[in-house]
């Protein structure tokens, strides 16, 4: 199988040595996307509802740039600083993803890069 990467100025670049996503076959797998402003390279402030959507903002530029869109992620893993920021990053979550309700994995982490409150990445449909 071919293996394409996926690359958009309209996301934060990767801040390590990863892809922001690959497309192999029919699908893409893209990195975790943590609440950075692609403009500034800042963390973007303002809680979890914030943060959740900055991160989601992120990995729908991603996903289109591969020819993908939200409405076609079949599996979501989301990482929490705080798990009980749970409810909130779920109501954000659900604006955008709620009538396609992937599959979905959700822990809570000791710490995320930069001092993020939350990180998702997806796997989509190409």
């Amino acid at each position: 199988m071919i293996r394409e990467t996926v690359r958009t100025d309209k996301a934060p670049k990767a801040i390590g040595p990863y892809e922001q996503a690959i497309k192999v076959g029919d699908f893409i797998y893209t990195a975790g996307q943590i609440p950075l402003d692609p403009k500034t390279g800042n963390l973007v402030e303002g809680g979890i509802a914030a943060q959740t959507r900055q991160v989601l903002e992120n990995l729908k530029a991603v996903l289109e740039a591969g020819g993908s869109s939200l409405d076609r992620v079949v599996k979501a893993t989301v990482f929490l600083k705080n798990i009980g920021d749970f409810a909130s990053m779920n109501e954000v979550y659900a604006e955008y993803l709620g009538q396609v309700k992937p599959a979905r994995s959700t822990v809570a982490v000791a710490e995320l890069p930069r001092g993020a409150l939350v990180e998702i990445d997806f796997v989509s449909l190409a």
